[in-house]
């Protein structure tokens, strides 16, 4: 029997931008982000360079008929719901893309003048030519380097970057996004201006260089929000969030710094079938190992992390915890995401010290367990302070660099307990009956 088809219909979005041969950055960055955000994404290739991770070996710039060809045959064609420029190489490409610029819908404008690795991207002599783009722009999204060329203002703080911004809205565009991330200190300031408003996003910042295809991705994930109906700054807040969770889950690729990973979101909630069934079966064997013993009076909170996870709604948990009972260990409910807030947050904490970590379990605090969690491999820390849940536990896990449990030793109401950590349900279990054996 011949099947009926069911077609998906994506927005589609228009890339405009170079090639990059390492797979990091420029057009195969955009169709990648674009895909991952839940779009269909269309290109004009303006540039091919021979790339990877190091640097640019090579640049060879299309025609200028050809690029155009490409821009007609996809207007042509597709209904465009926005679109992106990112390598443009000189003016003359430049002023190409404008004379499209009207059938060019949320046109977001990524001025790109220099590769993440140094080397320049842009001719000097076309750093003129953008005034007009930036005047067709819904969005422009330099970085401080970019601003200074493009403003004459280089931003060194948040001010500065306001007043950078502003000169851009002077220069026609809609709104900028002024990115922080060539801008010392211990955030990443990214400032949004715009007509009716300044919004300030804040992210710590990474300690890695692997950041090749930043500013791709983030111009490409917004351009694609914005083709999903979604408000201007509701676009840049999701696409700095992805961006953030990118860097800091980059791909270890090349003999270079790496690459941003694109797909990073993506990836998080396709394994969020597999960390369910995990944590299940998890809290299934330890209730089979007998863990009485182990409840705290709170019971215990049975969690895992995808690989990805950032937030408390990406970790599983059991619904309602274990429990002793007259009848013996009972479960509670089923295993479901943001069930758990507490365990959930130490475990986070934990991942920002070894993002390997992946579950979690809460149990008894007492003598026997202290003696038996100095016997387990790794760091074991104990909490000075009242834990609540903005802070969790994670300035005092700065000094670690292999968790394996968190301390609360109570007081002040609260129940002592022990949160153990492992990479594995496996390594969690044996840590468990060590702990068990010992308090038995």
């Amino acid at each position: 029997m011949t099947r009926n088809e069911a077609p998906h219909d994506p927005p589609t979005v228009l890339t405009i931008a170079g090639s990059d041969s390492g797979g990091g950055a420029g057009i195969q960055a955009d169709l990648k982000t674009i895909e991952a955000v839940g779009g269909f994404g269309t290109s004009a290739i303006t540039s091919v360079t021979a790339q990877n991770t190091t640097g640019v070996q090579g640049s060879y710039l299309q025609p200028i008929d050809h690029i155009a060809a490409q821009i007609e045959a996809v207007l042509g064609d597709f209904d465009v719901q926005a679109a992106k420029t990112g390598m443009l190489a000189t003016g003359e490409v430049i002023e190409t893309v404008c004379e499209y610029a009207d059938e060019l819908p949320q046109l977001v404008v990524d001025p790109v003048m220099v590769a993440t690795s140094g080397d320049r991207l842009l001719e000097p002599a076309a750093e003129t030519a953008y005034e007009e783009l930036i005047a067709e722009a819904t969005l422009v999204t330099p970085n401080a380097d970019e601003a200074a060329v493009l403003t004459g203002i280089e931003p060194t703080n948040e001010s500065t970057a306001i007043e950078a911004g502003e000169t851009l809205l002077d220069m026609g565009a809609e709104a900028a996004l002024v990115k922080g991330g060539h801008i010392g200190g211990e955030d990443v300031i990214d400032v949004l201006v715009s007509e009716n408003q300044v919004r300030t996003f804040r992210h710590e910042r990474i300690d890695t260089d692997a950041t090749h295809g930043s500013g791709c991705t983030l111009s490409a994930a917004i351009a694609t929000h914005l083709a999903h109906g979604e408000a201007l700054t509701d676009s840049v807040s999701r696409g700095v969030d992805l961006l953030a969770r990118a860097v800091r889950y980059n791909l270890d690729v090349g003999e270079g710094a790496g690459a941003v990973h694109h797909l990073v979101e993506t990836r998080e909630r396709a394994a969020r079938s597999e960390t369910t069934e995990a944590v299940r079966r998890l809290a299934a064997s330890l209730v089979e190992m007998d863990v009485a013993s182990l409840i705290p009076e709170v019971g215990t909170t049975v969690a895992g992390a995808t690989p990805f996870a950032e937030r408390l709604a990406e970790v599983a948990a059991v619904d309602g915890r274990i429990t002793h009972t007259r009848d013996g260990v009972s479960t509670g409910q089923d295993v479901r995401f943001g069930a758990s807030t507490h365990v959930a947050r130490y475990l986070l904490d934990a991942r920002e010290v070894d993002a390997d970590v992946r579950y979690a379990a809460n149990w008894r605090y007492d003598d026997a367990v202290e003696d038996a969690l100095l016997e387990l491999p790794g760091d074991v820390i104990t909490l000075e302070e009242a834990p609540t849940l903005e802070s969790g536990a994670v300035s005092a896990l700065s000094a670690a660099t292999d968790p394996v449990a968190v301390v609360d030793p109570g007081g002040d109401g609260r129940v002592p307990v022990t949160v153990l950590f492992a990479k594995s349900p496996a390594d969690l279990q044996t840590r468990t009956a060590q702990l068990l054996e010992a308090v038995e």
